[in-house]
């Protein structure tokens, strides 16, 4: 059976959709794509700031989100021959996220060496801390200590006292039970797994030689900023920046404009630096009425204010962890907001390292050249390419059941047994996981990371 996941992006402005076959080779061949607004016409025109059901990458509105995401699993299905989507990959973002640092430690028998078993344990311990009232949505690969010696490989090692060092992301606790409630108000959907947002870009946009040379992913979104920091091969902060793409289009708002209007002008008119000629040409901007003008000049300074504002906070973020020429692989820009003119510009002048857009790396998806640098698809795309569950039904399995189900007593299907095992209820994973969880260093549990992170991360609602 053919492996399709599907995988939704919840933006600020947009909620994006992609199906995507997972080949023999690992690969992932994309067979169908499509965005839902978020915002009504109507409320671009008639209010400031027009929210349907996200606002910096955060839900507010369950009911909203799931017509939103129902909407678009419909205009996926209408692409797809007859298939059914069954459950979706959900990422999370939003302007709560940040890392912390966490240290889980073990005391090894002595003469013993670090077994998988014992990674897996550390893990296991990790993925269990709460920090306050903030839930773990997302860890990055540990960082091993062995009686104070750095070794990226332990396993084999011998030590007393084994360390690892983990990079956490957490977030407001409401943000999981949101997706997962938003998305179980979806008749016959159910939820497949949550991927925190950037971590997923920088997988598949970030090479390991550019992680580890030190690189920033810097994700321009429509309501925030995501910024990502990478060295020595690990991850080294992660933060969201409240600040985005419309707060520069409510700005425009000034110059008597619609927000439709400047969102249009900040697109195709629009420059992150202002430029001297730009003093005496005029814009007409044409209205059912009387048609207005204003000045190029007046459009670019507004926006040159804003993005040097944001560039100010991505530039602090950044140096407060690492120092700019360490950035041996410079900035990666991505998000839909990145396409603003002269941006690149504006953030080397201020940052001094070479600068990029995002696109996702050569090998991990075949055909679509046009869409793997394409901001608005970018973030679902690298969402795919996490996805391990088959999220789709075919027309063809389904066809094949019904067969089966209506085949004359006697005939041997090969398709209904006596004792089929049965589904586990997901109160039943959570009290097993708190259950082992109890036993110091239990041995004989090689459950891999991602299983037992999506087993928390989906089974609570």
């Amino acid at each position: 059976m053919a492996d399709y996941i599907v995988a939704i992006d919840l933006g600020t402005s947009h909620i994006t959709g992609i199906v995507g076959e997972k080949n023999a080779d690992g690969t992932f061949t994309i067979l169908a794509y499509d965005t839902e607004e978020t915002i009504s016409k109507t409320q671009k025109s008639d209010t400031e700031d027009a929210i349907s059901c996200i606002y910096r990458g955060i839900i507010y509105n369950r009911d909203n989100t799931a017509t939103h995401i129902a909407n678009l699993i419909k205009k996926l299905e209408s692409r797809m021959n007859g298939d059914t989507i069954d459950k979706v990959y959900v990422g999370v973002g939003g302007q709560s996220l940040r890392t912390i640092e966490h240290i889980v430690t073990m005391e090894v028998e002595e003469g013993a060496a670090v077994t998988e078993d014992d990674l897996a344990d550390l893990n296991y311990q990790c993925g269990m801390y709460k920090q306050g009232t903030q839930d773990v949505l997302g860890m990055a690969p540990a960082v091993y200590f062995l009686d104070g010696r750095k070794d990226t490989q332990p396993v084999g090692v011998s030590c007393k006292h084994l360390e690892a060092h983990y990079k956490l992301v957490v977030g407001r606790s409401s943000i999981r039970s949101d997706i997962t409630k938003s998305v179980a108000l979806i008749p016959e959907k159910t939820l497949a797994g949550i991927f925190v947002s950037p971590l997923a870009l920088a997988d598949a946009a970030l090479s390991k030689k550019e992680k580890e040379l030190g690189c920033a992913l810097v994700d321009f979104g429509a309501g925030v900023t995501s910024v990502s920091v990478y060295k020595d091969g690990v991850l080294q902060h992660l933060c969201v920046i409240p600040l985005g793409g419309n707060l520069i289009t409510r700005d425009l708002k000034v110059l008597q404009l619609t927000k439709d209007e400047a969102e249009k002008l900040k697109v195709e008119k629009g420059s992150a630096i202002l430029s001297n000629e730009e003093e005496n040409i005029l814009i007409k901007i044409e209205t059912d009425g009387a048609d207005r003008v204003i000045k190029l000049s007046d459009l670019n300074a507004i926006i040159e204010a804003r993005a040097k504002e944001i560039v100010e906070n991505v530039n602090a973020q950044i140096t407060g962890v690492i120092e700019l020429r360490q950035l041996g692989s410079g900035i990666t820009l991505a998000g839909s907001a990145a396409e603003l003119s002269k941006l690149p510009d504006l953030l080397k002048e201020k940052c001094r390292v070479n600068i990029r857009y995002a696109t996702v790396q050569n090998g991990l998806v075949q055909g679509a050249d046009e869409m793997l640098g394409n901001p608005m698809y970018m973030m679902a795309i690298s969402l795919m390419l996490k996805g391990t569950e088959t999220c789709v039904t075919s027309k063809q399995a389904t066809n094949q059941e019904s067969t089966n189900l209506t085949s004359p007593v006697g005939i041997n299907t090969g398709s209904i047994t006596k004792n089929e095992p049965q589904t586990k209820n997901p109160d039943d994973t959570n009290r097993k996981i708190h259950s082992d969880f109890k036993i110091k260093n239990p041995k004989g549990r090689k459950k891999a990371l991602s299983e037992w992170m999506r087993d928390i991360f989906t089974t609570e609602s």
